[in-house]
């Protein structure tokens, strides 16, 4: 059995009474890729802070790499990458100013001139990074994340702002960090990108955990719980998840005709 890279039991977080995250607990083994799913403000970018030792629970246990988080974030850190779903830059910095000072806080560095060729942003190198693109910022904040060579690696909405080929080759690029033994966390709402990616799923709803498990386990729970004449067993991840996330409502022209 793969050893437990993340460990989290009974996690609650609240902000000012307002509960975030309810009871969740699960876990990530080595080299495992865990995609947590939910609508906007179902508590996942929360529940993922919580294990970047960003913020602390009000009560449950969270352990990465048998360590608290909160407690031991620079010694988590040193085995830990992270990619942010918003990220601040110094302002008119360059873009290899920026990687060399990322280098810098690691003994051991990862070529970021390689990263930045295999990231496609090779011609970027003295670009200020306020005049990148969404897509070109992203891929530098995924780059950052992988500098000081990390075990564990917690990527939020990390191909948000990419074309698809970009995605793809992403996805490519993640399946093979994976092979090296790296255990990653995503954050994402693209779930064809969950679908070709993930090992685990977790699934959140309004704070609460309503799923945890492999990919064709969450088949065998959307199939539990929706009409026989709607199910189909060729359905994509995707489809799989509109059948039972809450549904909203949709733009109405009423108010502007």
């Amino acid at each position: 059995m793969s050893q437990a890279i993340i460990g989290v039991e009974k996690l609650n977080l609240a902000y000012k009474k307002v509960p975030a995250v309810q009871d969740v607990s699960f876990s990530v083994s080595a080299g495992d890729i865990l995609a947590v799913i939910g609508q906007n403000g179902s508590g996942k970018t929360s529940t993922v802070e919580c294990i970047e030792g960003l913020r602390k629970p009000d009560s449950g246990l969270i352990q990465v790499f048998g360590k608290d988080p909160w407690l031991c974030r620079r010694e988590v850190y040193k085995e830990m990458g992270v990619q942010l779903q918003e990220t601040e830059y110094p302002l008119k910095i360059r873009v290899e100013e920026q990687c060399r000072l990322f280098a810098s806080f690691y003994e051991r560095p990862a070529d970021w001139n390689l990263l930045l060729t295999q990231m496609g942003l090779e011609d970027k190198r003295k670009c200020p990074i306020h005049k990148l693109s969404g897509g070109e910022k992203q891929r530098l904040s995924i780059l950052l994340s992988l500098m000081g060579r990390p075990k564990l690696l917690v990527l939020d909405e990390l191909t948000t702002g990419l074309d698809p080929e970009v995605r793809q080759n992403m996805w490519i690029s993640f399946e093979n960090i994976k092979k090296s033994g790296v255990t990653i966390v995503m954050v994402s709402h693209y779930l064809d990108e969950v679908e070709a990616l993930a090992d685990k799923i977790l699934y959140l709803e309004g704070g609460k955990q309503q799923f945890f498990g492999t990919q064709q386990e969450f088949r065998e729970y959307v199939k539990g719980r929706v009409p026989k004449d709607e199910w189909g067993e060729n359905f994509s991840l995707e489809k799989l998840y509109l059948m039972i996330a809450p549904k909203t409502t949709g733009l109405s022209m009423e108010g502007i005709l």
